[in-house]
């Protein structure tokens, strides 16, 4: 027996990276998975995946930062597999740049997807779980607790991200609504891989980022997912749990 048997988790980035993993983590913990992203091919190789291994998964495409996609595919969620109890706000961006340099359009782009995405989904998800229970679990990240360089923006979008699940937290606790964030730090995943040094920049200036640890496995991200979702995390609700590697330690 499953800890979601008979739940339907929304997964959104689930097309690559940590959204991929968690959704495929949830469907093999009994879940029916809905697998969101931009990328509409990725994310339907997930939804194959989790049905290969004998899981049910409908993969969808969905841009988190415009408001009509989100409830349109909210909408037809809660129609073809049901209320969603479980989401995971996983999708984002982000790019390494020169804050003085940086065009307006990349920052607004990153803070739409990050950070307007995450509350654009449970936005449209709460009224859902707030009739029949559930819970929210946000991607925040080390860069929302500690400063980093050349990223403003990034940092600026997870930062609101805490406070935006802090504070979503103690406005549903006396709804029975659990509401937490992960913060990762450096995961192996195409988001780090795509984060490329701005003309001028010293990799010296990386050692605040890296950590003895290395880099995270997007499956041991997705665990800690699974865990702040099931009802073995029933008192915990407003926490930002760290997965960095020691580095806010």
């Amino acid at each position: 027996m499953g800890r979601f048997d008979g739940r339907v988790a929304i997964v959104t980035g689930a097309g690559s990276g940590i959204g991929r993993a968690t959704a495929i983590r949830f469907g093999s913990e009994g879940a029916a998975v809905a697998c969101l992203d931009v990328a509409e091919d990725a994310v339907q190789k997930t939804a194959a995946a989790i049905a290969e291994s004998g899981g049910r998964s409908v993969a969808y495409r969905c841009n988190v930062a415009d408001a009509a996609s989100v409830k349109d595919v909210v909408s037809r969620i809660a129609s073809e597999l049901g209320s969603p109890y479980v989401l995971c706000n996983i999708a984002g961006i982000g790019k390494f740049a020169h804050s003085h340099e940086m065009p307006l359009e990349e920052w607004q782009r990153i803070i739409d997807v990050n950070l307007t995405g995450s509350f654009l989904m449970s936005q449209a998800v709460l009224p859902h779980i707030l009739e029949n229970g559930g819970t929210i679990i946000n991607t925040a990240s080390n860069a929302g607790k500690m400063g980093q360089p050349w990223s403003a923006a990034y940092c600026a979008s997870k930062g609101g991200v805490v406070m935006m699940t802090k504070a979503m937290a103690v406005e549903y606790i006396k709804r029975g609504i659990r509401i937490n964030a992960v913060a990762p730090g450096g995961t192996d995943t195409a988001i780090q891989a795509s984060f490329a040094l701005p003309e001028g920049a010293s990799p010296k200036d990386m050692l605040k980022m890296m950590t003895p640890f290395g880099m995270a496995k997007p499956e041991e991200v997705a665990s800690l997912f699974a865990y702040m979702a099931s009802d073995e995390a029933r008192y915990m609700t407003g926490a930002i749990v760290s997965m960095d590697g020691g580095l806010t330690a």
